[in-house]
């Protein structure tokens, strides 16, 4: 008998040549969102910024002064305002040594205070002054002996407002004590809270 025939073998033709990159294909929907990160470590101090521009001086929201009077004052007419030649304090210049007047450029509620050594055998009659108002008193019978008296106010001032120490003559010679050596008259004044409005 002839032997079967053995089939061939099939064979495949040589690879070819790597083909081009096809286009990106359409993102799919993202994902379930993940559990947070754990929070990471300090990061180091950054460097100091540059000092900023200095604020508006017209914003300043403080007043205050204190002045005296070294000599001693008769009052002269019925009305007369009381001077003072001595400056403690007065950094914005709001105290007018010349008018012996406070001027208020910062509305607000002010403290204010004087002190005066009576004389002799002379009245004391004072008012502190609010604009033309009279306000509190100031006042010791003539003695035999002098004493220091004083009195003390809280007003609510506007813009431009005056406060100043009065002295009142009547039928008896008004006067207040001081010398050269000693300051025995201070008038002070002080913003205590800016005004809201």
């Amino acid at each position: 008998m002839t032997p079967p025939s053995s089939s061939p073998v099939p064979t495949h033709p040589p690879e070819g040549d790597k083909g081009d990159r096809g286009e990106r294909g359409t993102p799919g929907k993202a994902g379930a969102e993940g559990p947070a990160g754990s929070r990471g470590q300090m990061g180091p101090k950054g460097t100091r910024g540059q000092t900023g521009a200095p604020g508006d001086p017209c914003k300043t929201q403080h007043s205050y002064f204190s002045v005296g009077r070294r000599k001693s004052l008769h009052s002269l007419d019925y009305y007369q305002a009381m001077i003072f030649d001595t400056v403690f304090v007065n950094p914005n210049e709001h105290f007018n040594m010349f008018k012996g007047k406070f001027y208020c450029y910062v509305p607000g509620v002010y403290f204010f205070n004087i002190n005066i050594h009576t004389w002799n055998f002379k009245e004391t009659y004072l008012h502190l002054m609010h604009n033309d108002s009279e306000k509190v008193i100031l006042y010791a019978q003539p003695s035999e002996r002098s004493i220091m008296q004083s009195q003390s106010v809280m007003l609510t001032l506007e813009l431009n407002d005056e406060v100043w120490v009065r002295l009142y003559k009547r039928e008896r010679e008004n006067a207040i004590y001081s010398d050269d050596v000693d300051i025995y008259i201070t008038f002070n004044g002080y913003m205590v809270a800016p005004s809201t409005t």
